[in-house]
């Protein structure tokens, strides 16, 4: 049964910094294109970042410069590092791992940015 688990989310102060991590299990990760998602309330779900199997990036315009994502095959985690954190990066944090057209998703861990 495939798992993923989200932590390091938590309350910081604007301009402040968090990692969050998603660790998997269940599945070849290596292979797995992996990506952040996060949702706010009232918001549509929405993908921050992505790295796929070959470490190819991409990330959103509203934080690219300030996010950063990687990945760690040997311990099947992928990481988000944010920087500058503004209030409206206040959200819960999703992992995804793609293959194709199967997904997997973490139960996501809360992230809230206010002084």
């Amino acid at each position: 049964q495939v798992q993923l688990v989200e932590s390091g989310g938590g309350l910081v102060q604007p301009g402040g910094s968090l990692r969050l991590s998603c660790t998997a299990s269940g599945m070849t990760f290596s292979i797995y294109s992996m990506a952040w998602y996060r949702q706010a309330p009232g918001k549509q779900r929405e993908l921050v970042a992505r790295m796929t199997s070959d470490y190819f990036t991409y990330y959103a315009d509203s934080v690219t410069g300030r996010f950063t994502i990687t990945r760690d095959n040997a311990k099947s985690t992928v990481y988000l590092q944010m920087n500058s954190l503004k209030p409206d990066d206040t959200a819960a944090y999703y992992c995804n791992g793609q293959l194709g057209s199967l997904g997997h998703w973490g139960q996501g861990t809360q992230v809230t940015v206010s002084s």
